[in-house]
């Protein structure tokens, strides 16, 4: 009897990776991360029970003389990302990728015909995307590399852009908040596309948005290149409506839930009841200070001020905010500070708590004792609205509104 066949993303670091879910939802229940180091490629490549492999940074030229028989098209973009050992013995390999960068453009309304594109990097998939630019009539296609003629220190020289790609791995997960470039180098971009997907909103798409420019992460891409590659791995055809369905589950599953509100609105509370509802692991901000700084909040307020504790507030977020999948619990002045909203932006789905002044309790809260909360109020509301993705009423039952916020999650964060 012979070995079971392999399935799997072969790769040299893997653990920002969300493709086992996408092709187990795919039906691929074996598909699993295959991280080896460049010495140990060729012998896995040798390998017979090679059933079906997707392939990613850095071996997607790599993989090419160890294949058999690569698809015209693969060949002439230069890079693959799809392997097959068919019955023959041989290893058949194709570029996925093109279908799923297209997809990617298509479904953001980006459209590049006609249009000069900026592609930042040189690797693999910058071959997929400058080929496919190409054949969808970009008028000039431009790669910008850290040492070939156009490079990241004479980006004036393109500053006539209309497209800016990132297929470089900068503000990936775990290096969230890095940007290859300021888009303020391209004032003429209409569409910004980022290959990256963890996390959600780059530091390059965050921007994008702030500058209203069309733009979209790499997810959509990676759903539709991993339908692409089943179709090879099994030999059949997929419906195109699986791209949609896989697409919104995911949004779903790694979409973090982060509570915003007042001081005492009820944010750990209706957090705790959300977790119970949800099966999510509920991350509270202030706890995660209160275990660093060794001292409670009360403490150091009075010992260091606010200044010192709103900067503890800030590196616990920004490290909250990279997680995925999680109910995120902050502290009623986290909005104090405009840069937790890009943390907490760029996975999350955020929503306000927001209840009665009369009803919020101040023990223990050292900016709420004594305070006239209504001026808190009116100074806090304008910055609560400007980081809200919606607005939830807590003056039911907890259970009330753990409820309206699942739903109303459910309908939002499908996209």
């Amino acid at each position: 009897m012979g070995r079971e066949q392999v399935f799997g993303l072969l790769g040299r670091k893997l653990g920002h990776s969300w493709s086992v879910p996408i092709h187990t939802a795919l039906g691929c229940r074996g598909y699993r991360l295959i991280e080896l180091e460049p010495e140990a490629l060729p012998a896995f490549l040798r390998e017979t029970d090679i059933g079906g492999c997707n392939v990613t940074i850095p071996y997607k030229r790599d993989v090419m003389p160890y294949c058999d028989v690569i698809d015209d098209a693969a060949r002439a973009i230069g890079s693959v990302n799809t392997l097959v050992r068919r019955k023959d013995g041989r290893l058949y390999a194709w570029n996925t990728d093109a279908a799923g960068f297209c997809y990617m453009l298509r479904r953001a309304g980006i459209d590049v015909a006609g249009g000069k594109v900026v592609i930042l990097g040189s690797g693999g998939a910058s071959l997929t995307a400058q080929a496919m630019c190409r054949r969808l009539g970009a008028r000039e296609v431009v790669v910008i590399s850290r040492s070939g003629e156009n490079n990241y220190e004479n980006l004036s020289r393109h500053a006539d852009a209309d497209i800016v790609v990132n297929t470089t791995p900068v503000g990936m997960f775990p290096g969230n908040g890095a940007a290859p470039v300021d888009l303020a180098a391209f004032p003429a971009c209409r569409g910004v596309a980022d290959v990256i997907y963890n996390p959600r909103r780059t530091a390059l798409l965050l921007q994008a948005e702030q500058l209203g420019i069309l733009c979209t992460d790499g997810l959509p891409m990676l759903v539709a290149q991993a339908k692409a590659a089943e179709e090879h791995f099994f030999e059949t055809s997929i419906p195109d409506s699986e791209n949609e369905r896989i697409l919104s589950q995911l949004r779903r599953e790694t979409a973090n839930i982060v509570l915003i509100g007042m001081p005492g609105c009820g944010k750990t509370t209706v957090g705790e009841a959300l977790a119970r509802l949800t099966g999510r692991e509920a991350i509270d901000i202030d706890q995660r200070i209160v275990q660093t700084a060794g001292r409670s909040i009360p403490d150091i307020f009075a010992q260091e001020g606010e200044a010192a504790f709103r900067e503890l507030e800030r590196r616990e977020t920004a490290e909250a905010g990279k997680l995925s999948g999680k109910i995120i619990l902050t502290g009623g002045g986290v909005v104090k500070d405009p840069r937790n909203y890009t943390s907490l932006h760029q996975n999350g789905y955020i929503c306000h708590l927001t209840r009665e002044l009369s009803h919020l309790p101040t023990d223990g809260r050292p900016l709420s004792q004594g305070a006239d909360l209504a001026a808190m109020w009116a100074q806090r509301e304008p910055l609560y609205a400007r980081f809200r993705d919606t607005a939830i009423d807590n003056n039911g039952t907890v259970a009330d509104t753990a409820a309206a916020i699942w739903r109303d999650f459910c309908a939002h964060s499908g996209d």
